[in-house]
């Protein structure tokens, strides 16, 4: 991988988890625990406020993994292991690198999961 490749991988990877970061700063907050207080929020409120916590943890789990995913991929890329193919060693299509730049398999390797 050349180095104009893997400068243009770090800028959107840094971008990337810039935008995540930002993200669940403010899902923090919707995630936080629901009132329970039955005299004062009916049933139907209780279990909306509860599936759509449920979903807000979901999502906020989901972004970190996605945040170590990039942050991984950032030390792959200062230790030239990036772009390579975890399953066969073959490099990783360019396009398919600027659309994931974490992307770990080439496309074959990903078909075959």
């Amino acid at each position: 991988m050349n180095q104009t490749l893997r400068a243009e991988l770090r800028e959107l990877l840094q971008q990337r988890i810039v935008e995540l970061a930002a993200g669940s700063t403010s899902d923090d907050e919707r995630s936080e625990a629901i009132e329970l207080d039955q005299a004062r929020v009916g049933r139907l409120a209780r279990m909306d406020a509860m599936q759509q916590q449920s979903m807000f943890v979901a999502t906020r789990i989901r972004n970190q993994r996605q945040l170590a995913r990039l942050q991984q991929a950032l030390v792959r890329i200062d230790s030239h292991d990036c772009g390579y193919c975890d399953a066969c060693g073959e490099p990783v299509a360019q396009g398919r690198l600027r659309i994931d730049p974490a992307a770990r398999l080439s496309i074959g390797c990903a078909g075959r999961t």
